[in-house]
């Protein structure tokens, strides 16, 4: 049984995310990371090979153990113990005067929901978005932002893609009110665009394309 948890940590007016993950019996690593912005600031792995084989008792002892360390990423940030270095914002894109002989137009980014089968707990959102170029490397630093279509609210949800392309986005789901609903990712990095919709059902737990 693999295990996790994710969390939101606001200090001052910076806010990490910290995601805690067991990466299952083949690997038996218990790995957390500390994202600040979609930026990894932080990580650290622990193994569980004195748990295997697996039984009742000793997963509760690995679920346990996870939460634990999971608790002392967080209790180190608070204290100030793990120093986490905050990236400097990138300075802001300036828009180019477009030549009129010649426009150039970027190849579009692709979206994966890497967790489409289990983005939704009960009321809350945890999408974890992979921004991929048309190469299939990365998008580093892309602009990431999520919204629902069809709720009671025009709230949009931002991240930024980390330097393997991946950006998390936790929230509460709003209120499904409209016919039609739909989840809507997009990403934008150096003009280049992209995007993904969801159809939600009446009582969304699976998003479908």
């Amino acid at each position: 049984m693999v295990f996790g948890h994710n969390s939101n940590l606001k200090l001052g007016n910076v806010t990490f995310h910290v995601q805690t993950e067991d990466r299952g019996e083949v690997h038996a690593l218990l790995d957390t990371t500390v994202y600040y912005r979609g930026r990894v600031l932080h990580r650290r792995t622990n193994n569980y090979f004195d748990l295997l084989p697996l039984n009742e008792d000793r997963e509760q002892a690995l679920k346990l153990r996870l939460e634990e360390q999971h608790r002392t990423v967080m209790e180190e940030i608070r204290s100030g113990v793990l120093d986490l270095p905050i990236p400097a914002d990138p300075p802001p894109l300036q828009a180019a005067t477009p030549s009129t002989s010649h426009i150039t137009v970027p190849d579009p980014l692709q979206l994966t929901l890497v967790n489409a089968k289990g983005w939704l707990v009960g009321k809350r959102a945890n999408l974890h978005v992979r921004v991929q170029l048309p190469s299939g490397a990365g998008a580093d630093g892309a602009a990431v932002t999520a919204e629902f279509k069809g709720s009671d609210s025009d709230h949009v949800f931002r991240a930024q893609t980390n330097e393997q392309g991946d950006a998390f986005l936790e929230f509460d789901l709003p209120r499904i009110t409209g016919a039609d609903p739909a989840l809507v990712i997009r990403a934008e990095r150096n003009g280049a665009q992209g995007h993904v919709r969801f159809a939600l059902k009446a009582k969304p737990r699976v998003p479908s394309v």
